[in-house]
């Protein structure tokens, strides 16, 4: 591991998301010290965190991050990226360009859960899209749907929402209530992209969706390469989401800082 991010998804489970226990991380920029594919050894890589079986329906059809007996880096019985080796497929890994550095490249995970929302959604480019929740995956969702043509209004936690509708609303809030507001703010036959991951039972009035014909999509991991060409092409300022960096030997004081209110992405760096 060369630097690795921490996310909310990371804080979750120190919360006690997924009953986790074990290495986290999921996010991260490697080299690689050993493969059976001779090329890849020295290469700066980053990889896609699940794990698929290579076999069953899903995984024919392309899906194996929907794999049924997958594992996942970090979250579900496979070791993470917070520690200084880890090990992955080499059918997970994707080359890291030379010109990308590794503090724009360990945002490539985030980013193309961001870039899977053109993926399963249909935005025109001109559309106007409100994205609930400013911090480091609204912030990444707002650029890629930006870069994409659409016309995005981030929404942050103390601002007004109650004024206008949308066709497209995207919850990237990582709160319960982020659901319920992402909700109010759809006009009819509208569509709700649900990009949060919370730790508590999230209750929803269903009278509304029902009503008002809402759609509701739950959004969550995406392919890397369309990731790695808006960071390649400059199309997304990750500076700008960028809070502070630990060695990894202080990553307790990485997780206390990442985890304070309106802090933005905390690197680790195994150096």
């Amino acid at each position: 591991m060369r630097v690795a991010g921490i996310c909310n998804t990371d804080l979750e489970l120190q919360r006690g998301y997924y009953g986790f226990s074990g290495i986290p991380g999921h996010e991260f920029v490697g080299q690689v010290v050993a493969a059976d594919t001779a090329s890849l050894v020295g290469q700066r890589v980053v990889g896609e965190i699940n794990l698929a079986c290579g076999h069953c329906a899903a995984c024919h059809a392309g899906l194996g991050r929907h794999c049924e007996s997958r594992t996942v880096l970090g979250i579900v019985k496979h070791p993470g990226a917070f520690a200084e080796y880890l090990t992955l497929p080499e059918v997970n890994l994707r080359v890291v360009p030379d010109h990308v550095t590794d503090e724009q490249a360990v945002f490539v995970e985030p980013l193309a859960a961001a870039c899977e929302i053109l993926e399963q959604v249909n935005v025109p480019p001109g559309t106007e899209v409100a994205v609930l929740g400013n911090g480091k995956l609204g912030r990444l969702i707002a650029q890629t749907l930006s870069a994409h043509g659409a016309h995005v209004h981030v929404f942050g936690r103390h601002a007004d929402k109650s004024q206008r509708t949308f066709a497209f609303v995207v919850d990237a809030t990582g709160s319960p209530e982020g659901l319920r507001q992402a909700v109010s703010m759809a006009r009819p036959r509208g569509t709700v992209v649900m990009k949060s991951t919370v730790h508590e039972e999230v209750k929803l009035d269903m009278v509304p969706v029902i009503v008002n014909e809402i759609t509701l999509v739950g959004s969550r991991c995406g392919l890397f390469e369309p990731a790695i060409k808006l960071l390649s092409e400059g199309k997304v300022d990750t500076a700008a989401i960028l809070a502070a960096e630990y060695p990894l030997s202080e990553a307790p004081a990485a997780f206390a800082r990442a985890a304070e209110r309106g802090v933005l992405k905390v690197l680790l760096h195994n150096s």
